[in-house]
């Protein structure tokens, strides 16, 4: 029995250890590699080529669509499996365009989450009961089009909107991206036009409506 090899990126350190646990159990996956940030999880891909990457969609530093669209460029055999607690249409959207293979919501099954993995492995999608009602309606609907203003910022201004939802300042900001002041605002004025905030609070509140809250 071939062993699937394993990257797991989540935040969220209880879960992603779990998360873990369970696939290392399973009797064929084995773990090669955890990231807690999506730029760790980048490299740990690119370094390890796992055959499954299961991964949240909120992570600071890159987020998971922005994880997506990189690894399904740069690896050609690597199948991705997104694990998160956003059950928004839009999400399912994006990560399908993005690239990935899969999705499931964290409050499925523990045996459901080993099936999508050994699908993935054995190159076929997986897409829980929500995921693939979202999927069969966006067919008999192609034209619809959801309103989500979030998609069209940018990979740093995404980055920038997270982090004011942690409740960073614009000087923290700067530093922990290693950016000036006046770039970590001019990021936070865009962010907030493309969302029509007029605050750092309503782009909060946005991020509370949407599910984008870690």
């Amino acid at each position: 029995m071939k062993t699937i090899r394993v990257l797991v990126a989540d935040d969220h350190t209880i879960l992603r250890e779990g998360v873990v646990a369970l696939l290392n159990g399973s009797g064929d996956c084995r773990v090669i590699g955890q990231a807690a940030d999506g730029m760790r999880a980048v490299e740990l891909a690119l370094e390890t080529e796992p055959d499954v990457i299961v991964l949240d969609i909120s992570m600071p530093k890159l987020n998971g669509i922005d994880v997506i669209r990189r690894l399904s460029k740069e690896l050609e055999h690597s199948r991705i499996l997104v694990l998160t607690m956003h059950a928004e249409e839009e999400y399912v959207l994006h990560v399908v365009r993005a690239g990935a293979s899969g999705f499931l919501l964290k409050d499925s099954a523990s045996a459901e989450l080993i099936d999508a993995v050994r699908c993935l492995a054995n190159g076929r999608g997986y897409f829980g009961a929500h995921a693939s009602r979202v999927m069969a309606q966006q067919v008999k609907q192609p034209n619809s089009r959801m309103e989500d203003p979030y998609r069209d910022l940018t990979s740093r201004e995404r980055e920038v909107f997270h982090l004011i939802a942690e409740g960073m300042t614009t000087k923290e900001i700067a530093r922990h991206l290693s950016i000036s002041t006046k770039t970590a605002e001019n990021h936070r004025f865009r962010a907030m036009d493309k969302l029509g905030a007029r605050n750092s609070a309503e782009l909060i509140r946005y991020a509370a409506k949407h599910g984008l809250l870690d």
